[in-house]
């Protein structure tokens, strides 16, 4: 049995592919599934939830009017946002467009969502992520972190919480 539970973990060591880092390509980060960021310059600190079964990234927007600027689609919003203590903050918005989506609801229905693409605070770092503009007053998190964002930052343990930085140095 003891000869198994080795030959068992030395299989386990070589399947895994370890990521290595460095200070330009710092390496995947274990993150829980619930994390603390914060956008932008925003100081507030949010709770985001990461998401491996969403494609795409969401957050909490309302009054969503598409606009052209420039020849290009653009779009004003208002971000509501709870920070720790359960405050709501209100973040009036204008970005580009990058594309529509459209996307599949709990309930059954599509809807077709603008997405834009804003800059976030992950462990500690500056990223850009392009979120599904959406009302999320349904959800517990108001910001959803997908697969996409995900992809090459972060492994997700399930059974952890808020295991990265909230602010950017």
């Amino acid at each position: 049995m003891k000869h198994f539970q080795g030959l068992l973990a030395v299989l386990l060591a070589l399947a895994v592919q370890p990521s290595y880092g460095s200070s330009e390509d710092p390496g995947k980060v274990i993150a829980g599934w619930v994390e603390k960021i914060s956008l932008g310059d925003q100081q507030t600190v949010i709770k985001a939830k990461l998401d491996t079964g969403a494609k795409t990234s969401s957050i909490h927007a309302i009054n969503v009017e598409k606009f052209s600027r420039d020849d290009r689609s653009w779009v004003r919003f208002d971000l509501i946002l709870e920070d720790e203590a359960g405050e709501q903050h209100s973040v009036h918005m204008e970005k580009p467009r990058v594309r529509r989506v459209r996307i599949k609801n709990a309930d059954g229905d599509h809807d077709r969502r603008s997405v834009v693409k804003l800059e976030l605070c992950f462990d500690g770092r500056k990223r850009k992520a392009e979120f599904t503009l959406a009302n999320r007053s349904e959800y517990i998190y108001r910001v959803l972190l997908g697969r996409d964002f995900l992809e090459g930052i972060a492994v997700v343990d399930p059974q952890s919480t808020f295991l990265t930085m909230a602010r950017c140095k």
